[in-house]
């Protein structure tokens, strides 16, 4: 599963479980030592405080959704990295509630559409009114104008409905009736699908799937996990304790200094390949496309701010690489004849593609 892949924060090639949240001050020593975008004290204590700021939000995801440490924190990287995350998964694996807790706790203006057959794509996009009273057609803004838009089971709807999300995933924004309209800053959007298969389902086209930074799953909970679950039911849901511990503004600020994070050519060069590679692995019939190759460097550049550091370093692009690839590529029908496994696959590209050797700058 993508999101069990091994989430990795840093260069050093350790999980957050290794780490833990604890042992800020040796990310932060790092980051100060090589006086991250020369901005000074006063950048670095905020920098500080934005990443502190994280890894709260992290923890008190982790209250609602236990024993997901990864998955909590890959989906939240692909959020801080501008991009739209989609959790496939069986109905009741706690998709949506992850969703709303997201919603809560990055403080943003939210909305939420439960994708039916009868959801029409104005619904998303918004239409224009003829108002009596004005003389005039008034436009009307549809459901995606908002900061952060849960998609729930988004592949119960038309395709239609479906490609209606096309334009404002990539451009931040919808036009209507010849108008075009930005959305508020930032965007994102948190979708959630049953397996494809499950009663009243249709598979996303490709060209939907790959506007999604990471696709993953949620699984089954571990068995304490689950007893703590079972002993946490209750009249209170949840989410309900949750507040908001970020903003959109804070939010802005986290992706330009996530903009800033350096990378090194020979780093590039490493993405590029690991690309390339799925494009001509003899198991895929299509390999990823370039916007995944813009995903990868922007999830590798979350992953190197989150631990302390101001450059990328080749663990950074490897641990995103299969989270962010998973979802672009597909088997071909000798392969999945065969049983062949994704990941797997994957995996094997990144073990014997040659990382470059790099200690930063």
């Amino acid at each position: 599963m993508a999101g069990q892949t091994g989430t990795v924060w840093g260069g050093a090639g350790q999980g957050i479980g290794d780490r833990g949240i604890g042992d800020r001050g040796i990310r932060d020593r790092g980051i100060r030592d090589r006086g991250l975008g020369d901005k000074g004290i006063g950048g670095y204590e905020l920098m500080k405080s934005n990443r502190e700021a994280v890894w709260e939000v992290l923890t008190q995801i982790n209250q609602v959704i236990l024993g997901k440490e990864t998955l909590t924190a890959e989906v939240l990287a692909a959020l801080l990295a501008g991009g739209h995350v989609l959790l496939e998964d069986l109905p009741g694996s706690g998709k949506t509630t992850l969703a709303l807790a997201l919603s809560k706790l990055l403080g943003l203006d939210w909305k939420r559409v439960q994708f039916t057959p009868d959801v029409l794509p104005s619904d998303l996009t918004g239409f224009s009114i003829y108002r009596k009273d004005l003389q005039r057609f008034v436009y009307q803004p549809g459901a995606v104008f908002c900061n952060l838009l849960l998609a729930d089971e988004i592949n119960r709807t038309s395709p239609k409905t479906q490609s209606a999300l096309l334009e404002v995933m990539e451009e931040e924004q919808v036009t209507v009736e010849g108008v075009a309209r930005k959305v508020p800053a930032p965007f994102f959007v948190i979708a959630t699908q049953n397996p494809t298969g499950t009663a009243g389902t249709q598979m996303l086209p490709p060209a939907q799937m790959d506007r999604f930074m990471i696709c993953t799953t949620m699984g089954y909970p571990d068995f304490a996990s689950e007893v703590e679950m079972a002993k946490g039911t209750g009249i209170e849901r949840r989410t309900d304790h949750l507040m908001p511990m970020l903003n959109a503004q804070v939010l802005q600020n986290i992706r330009q200094e996530v903009e800033q994070i350096f990378v090194h050519d020979s780093v590039y060069h490493y993405i590029v390949k690991l690309i390339t590679a799925t494009r001509r692995n003899p198991h895929f019939e299509a390999g990823a496309s370039p916007r995944g190759t813009i995903s990868l460097v922007r999830m590798a550049k979350v992953t190197a701010w989150i631990a302390g550091n101001d450059f990328v370093s080749p663990a950074d692009v490897s641990a995103q690489f299969i989270p962010v690839v998973n979802h672009r590529v597909r088997l071909s029908t000798r392969a999945r004849m065969d049983g062949v496994e994704k990941e797997n696959v994957l995996a094997g590209i990144l073990e014997h593609e040659e990382r470059p050797f790099f200690k930063g700058r």
